[in-house]
């Protein structure tokens, strides 16, 4: 099934065009790596896709929905520009950033259940008071988060707080709390970042293990290329806001336009 539809999508900041022309269509359970030089774009097209960004042309259905009314429209027209970041994530679209933004004084737990507040059933008062609704709620957020924490092999460190991690249990918190949102797609800004080769490897792991349980597609932001070639499925480089490759890995990894602007800069370093 498709949940994602990316047609024509583009963007532009003052003379400069971050973004144009970007198609994109990606079917439940598959990984996807998007690729490319710093400052090619990438991180500005997941900002598109989860409306931080306005486009000034194209369209994004998510699961036949479209998340965007009109693009280039006065400010005055607030009406129509589609769902809100918030509304986009509610829809089925969460996603992870470069820096971690963990509440680091919160424990664990509360971390992930903090992503699913949304779905708890029960009124300011009954909060306040405490009413029976409130603590049937609670305990029920508690176990769907303890479950979650089973699949990232944290819960023995759920009552620990999250700033006292060790940065890769910080980064698997993350991508834990972005799976308490029940997302359709997952995007992931450059989730290896920082990790030692161990702790890659557990990323990979992971990232597997969730696809397979919960058969969300993953968007995968990575400079990490024997992570990108081990887990994705198809590959799309970009570079100065265009695709200029896209194909399996193995078609992607030989393409001398890809190497010339990325992968033979990697290989020279």
């Amino acid at each position: 099934m498709r949940v994602l539809d990316v047609h024509n999508l583009g963007i532009g900041f003052g003379g400069l065009q971050a973004v144009d022309d970007f198609n994109l269509q990606v079917e439940s359970g598959e990984i996807v790596g998007l690729i490319g030089p710093n400052g090619a774009g990438k991180t500005t097209i997941f900002n598109l896709l989860t409306n931080v960004y306005k486009p000034s042309r194209g369209s994004i259905k998510l699961t036949d929905v479209s998340i965007l009314g009109k693009c280039s429209i006065p400010i005055s027209d607030m009406n129509t520009l589609g769902k809100t970041p918030h509304e986009v994530a509610r829809s089925g679209i969460a996603r992870t950033f470069q820096n971690i933004r963990l509440f680091k004084n919160m424990s664990v737990l509360d971390n992930v259940k903090v992503a699913l507040h949304n779905g708890m059933n029960y009124s300011i008062f009954e909060a306040f008071f405490r009413l029976p609704r409130y603590w049937r709620e609670e305990k029920r957020a508690t176990s769907t988060a303890l479950s979650l924490l089973d699949v990232f092999d944290m819960r023995s460190m759920a009552d620990v707080p999250a700033g006292s991690l060790p940065y890769g249990a910080q980064r698997r918190l993350e991508i834990a709390r972005a799976m308490a949102t029940n997302p359709n797609v997952l995007l992931l800004d450059e989730p290896a970042a920082g990790m030692n080769p161990s702790e890659t490897a557990e990323l990979l792991r992971t990232l597997r293990d969730i696809r397979d349980r919960f058969g969300v597609a993953i968007i995968l932001i990575e400079h990490d290329m024997s992570l990108v070639m081990n887990i994705c499925e198809r590959i799309l480089v970009l570079n100065y806001g265009l695709i200029i490759a896209q194909g399996t890995p193995e078609e992607v990894r030989d393409n001398p336009v890809v190497i010339e602007a990325y992968l033979g800069q990697q290989r020279g370093e």
